[in-house]
């Protein structure tokens, strides 16, 4: 198939096109570069060793989604283009709403015109919010505390109605767990502008000395060491479950939801000392308080990826520390 991934240059979306690629499928990406660098295209490449084709452009865009879709015969649609970190949507919910809602609305419009039927959605664990009791199944009560997890599951419900009503349509709804790590080669990874959201790339950027300690926030959770438990997932898993996915639009219709998580959690503190082990580099850290929108604990229960997908995470913690510490002491060489 000729697959269109949005947002095809991040973190999630460049490990997917890999592995797209070494499915035998044809990799079409739409990035508008916010996060990003056009580079990592180029690092595919040399990674799945054949091509990619990229256009430069925002989901918001109708017109040039439009130019897309008529100059190229897309089959399927991985959707990963939006804003992502919970603690900055708390801070900007206008432009969360604005570019994660209004842009996979724009997204749909131009698929709908081109008669693109299949999509997989990247979804979050945020869904589950403070309602289910992990490790959570997908039939679990969905609630959300903050506005990025809501865009999220304000998406689902989309995709949900639209099956509803478009028989032909499938739409699976990944949600993810906590991917880190990076792709073997090291050639491509998490490498977010500014001070990262998310806890991998800052305890890089510690072990780099690019920020002189890591901000644990909250120690005071109902947990064994009292900091947020997740579900940690080597993101080339997680992309493989992409490519299961694909194939699960490709023999059925309706909107089906699959977690992707190993069942296993880590508190952060497991993960710092887990890096700590696996490269030999301590790790400073302070405990702040508490994140607007965080959770306590935030488990997956796997077993449908299992029967729906073929799909199991294999890959360890340790892999995860030591891959993800690879790709940030060659982007920092490059």
């Amino acid at each position: 198939m000729k697959v269109l991934v949005t947002g095809g240059t991040g973190f999630i979306g460049s490990h997917t096109c890999v592995e797209l690629l070494a499915a035998g499928h044809e990799v079409v990406i739409l990035d508008n570069l916010y996060n990003s660098e056009r580079s990592v295209c180029d690092a595919i490449t040399a990674i799945a060793k054949k091509p990619v084709q990229f256009y430069q452009g925002d989901i918001r865009d109708r017109a040039g989604l439009d130019r897309l879709f008529e100059a190229e015969n897309i089959d399927a649609v991985i959707h990963f283009a939006g804003l992502k970190a919970v603690g900055e949507s708390v801070a900007k919910p206008l432009e969360y709403y604005d570019n994660n809602i209004t842009g996979t609305l724009t997204l749909l419009e131009s698929m709908r015109a081109h008669g693109v039927k299949r999509m997989v959605f990247s979804s979050s664990a945020t869904v589950y919010g403070l309602s289910a009791t992990p490790p959570f199944k997908e039939d679990a009560p969905l609630s959300v505390t903050n506005p990025y997890g809501r865009t999220k599951l304000m998406v689902e419900d989309i995709l949900r109605d639209l099956c509803a009503a478009q028989a032909d349509f499938c739409a699976v709804l990944l949600r993810y767990f906590n991917p880190i790590g990076a792709h073997e080669s090291g050639l491509i990874g998490e490498n977010p502008r500014g001070i990262p959201n998310n806890l991998f790339p800052y305890i890089n950027k510690v072990a780099l000395r690019q920020l002189p300690e890591l901000h644990v926030f909250g120690n005071d959770y109902d947990t064994p060491d009292g900091t947020g438990v997740r579900d940690y997932i080597h993101v080339v898993d997680l992309a493989k479950g992409h490519v299961g996915a694909l194939r699960l639009c490709e023999s059925s219709t309706g909107a089906t939801a699959i977690n992707l998580g190993t069942g296993t959690g880590y508190s952060v503190l497991d993960i710092v000392h887990a890096f700590e082990k696996a490269n030999g580099i301590s790790i400073p850290y302070v405990i702040d308080p508490r994140r607007p929108g965080d959770v306590a604990v935030s488990l997956a229960n796997p077993d449908r990826a299992r029967q729906l997908l073929g799909w199991t995470a294999h890959k360890t913690l340790e892999d995860m520390c030591r891959d993800g510490w690879n790709f940030a002491k060659r982007a920092m060489e490059a």
